[in-house]
């Protein structure tokens, strides 16, 4: 059953493929000309059914591998391509290891994530210590391509595995007094360098925050793989949060506790520098950063010759879906 979010986003079912045929290069062709005798069944593009072939198998638990072969696939818009597997994984923020764009990929392979565990409190009938097996065990996989848009003005398109945020939320109960989600990311010194270094400044942990008619919108996903895989540790092994419309630094990563609050939180950006990233951070091409205009952006992987720039959607092209959420509000203030 495919998954359908109706507006912008609308998706062919002409660009995806079955798991078991991404899973090798020859099953990937194979895969394709078998289902091209059957318009019912989708699958990806050759281009993008080639970099899902080059995704290096990796070792997961076993509930993952339970759970992916109850995957439900979303299709790939008509005019996008996914972003290759290695420029997803190799060009990321995670300054827990870094400030350089390669040093996640190049010092996260020490932090441990096997067990892990998630702390939940605050205003919620069902708090308490829950490992992602847990979290996980009620529901099946869905992988979800999303754009996602950093504030930095590049973007990338990402096939995510996850569930909905807001299945956890409603099997935690939240009480009526919680009107907003914090989230919080693991901090080990020991095992992450960067808070060590130059980044040592912010105050760790990382927070972020979303409202909770956002964390509850059905475009909210906690994500646990991409490409097929679970998540490197670069870009948020085990749980990660993926919130689309926004740009990427609300989207936490190595995510260990999850508070059900009244007050609005302060997050570790908007503390550092409000004037420049704000609580929303919806992704809005008519309110510049201070320091770069946001109306445009370069699409990765591009090139020093062929920058593949666009222009940016509101809310990162998802406005139908989600606009109805701030009505009223002045998204030049609200920001």
């Amino acid at each position: 059953m495919l998954i359908k979010i109706p507006g912008v986003g609308d998706c062919s079912e002409s660009q995806v493929t079955p798991e078991k045929a991404y899973l090798g290069r020859r099953r990937v062709l194979q895969g394709m000309m078998a289902s091209a005798a059957c318009s019912v069944i989708p699958r990806l593009s050759w281009a993008d059914a080639e970099r899902y072939a080059d995704v290096p198998a990796t070792a997961a638990p076993g509930w993952f591998a339970d759970k992916l072969r109850h995957t439900r696939w979303q299709a790939l818009p008509e005019d996008e391509s996914l972003t290759p597997y290695r420029d997803a994984t190799h060009y990321n923020n995670f300054y827990e290891f870094g400030p350089g764009k390669g040093d996640p990929a190049r010092n996260a392979a020490g932090m441990v994530i096997e067990p892990w565990a998630v702390m939940v409190d605050g205003e919620v009938e069902r708090p308490g210590k829950y490992s992602v097996e847990e979290l996980f065990a009620p529901s099946q996989l869905e992988e979800r391509i999303y754009r996602l848009r950093c504030v930095e003005a590049w973007s990338m398109v990402i096939p995510w595995l996850g569930f909905p945020l807001a299945e956890l939320i409603r099997r935690l109960e939240p009480t009526s007094a919680a009107k907003y989600v914090r989230f919080e990311t693991l901090a080990r010194p020991e095992q992450m360098p960067g808070m060590r270094g130059d980044f040592s400044l912010i105050d760790w942990p990382y927070v972020e925050a979303l409202r909770m008619d956002e964390a509850m919108h059905p475009l909210t996903l906690l994500a646990v793989g991409m490409y097929g895989r679970v998540l490197p540790n670069q870009n948020g092994a085990p749980l990660r949060l993926v919130v689309p419309w926004k740009y990427g630094f609300k989207s936490i990563k190595s995510i260990v506790r999850i508070s059900f609050v009244r007050e609005q939180p302060a997050t570790t950006w908007q503390r550092m520098a409000p004037q420049e990233y704000g609580f929303y951070a919806n992704v809005n091409p008519q309110v510049s950063h201070p320091r770069w205009s946001q109306a445009r952006e370069r699409r990765l992987p591009g090139s020093l010759f062929n920058p593949s720039i666009r222009e940016t959607l509101l809310f990162n092209g998802y406005a139908d879906q989600v606009s109805h959420l701030y009505a009223g509000m002045d998204l030049s203030r609200d920001y």
